[in-house]
């Protein structure tokens, strides 16, 4: 049996929410592009090697250069970061139990490994969150030191991704050269 030829993919001429919200960020003075990429990632360090490389040409090279940036991350500047997260929360319209439950879960993590627990939940619909966190919490609970150490690193970076594109977006939906002001992760 043949595979189904995918349909002809229609691409628009008219610029898109990131190429404009990109060209507003390459324009931006260095002190704002460091202020708004800090709301992405809490490392200084991280956020002035991403703006000091700007102009990006495209959406896909400032991702990579975050990218870049996050594997080059000392571990005082993971834990600069993870200073600024906090951990993720339900909705206040979820049941008493499951706030209860990830309460519990949050503070066995943050005594077991120091920090608070993040993990990227880009993708998934609200109504998964808490059955996703929750189980994240209870697997990485097992990990020792080291090896969870890299996996928030790499959390951190899915984080950082995700935070860019909603920055870049709402950069592109802004009228004037100033980064949003109401974007806030933590």
């Amino acid at each position: 049996m043949e595979a189904p030829v995918p349909e002809p993919v229609s691409v628009s001429t008219r610029p898109s929410a990131h190429s404009s919200g990109l060209a507003h960020f390459n324009a931006w003075h260095r002190e704002q592009a460091e202020d708004a990429l800090l709301e992405c990632c809490g490392s200084t360090r991280w956020a002035q090697r991403v703006a000091a490389h700007r102009p990006y040409p495209d959406l896909d090279t400032l991702l990579a250069a975050s990218d870049e940036a996050g594997y080059d991350l000392a571990p005082a500047d993971l834990a600069e970061a993870l200073a600024w997260e906090s951990a993720p929360c339900l909705h206040h319209d979820a049941p008493r139990a499951a706030h209860l439950a990830l309460r519990a879960a949050h503070a066995a993590y943050e005594s077991r490994f120091g920090h608070v627990f993040v993990i990227s939940l880009d993708g998934l619909r609200p109504s998964q969150h808490v059955d996703q966190v929750l189980a994240a919490i209870r697997t990485r609970l097992a990990h020792d030191p080291d090896e969870e150490r890299a996996l928030t690193a790499e959390e951190m970076r899915r984080l950082a991704r995700g935070r860019i594109i909603e920055l870049v977006t709402e950069a592109g939906r802004a009228s004037g050269p100033f980064p949003p002001v109401a974007y806030d992760p933590r």
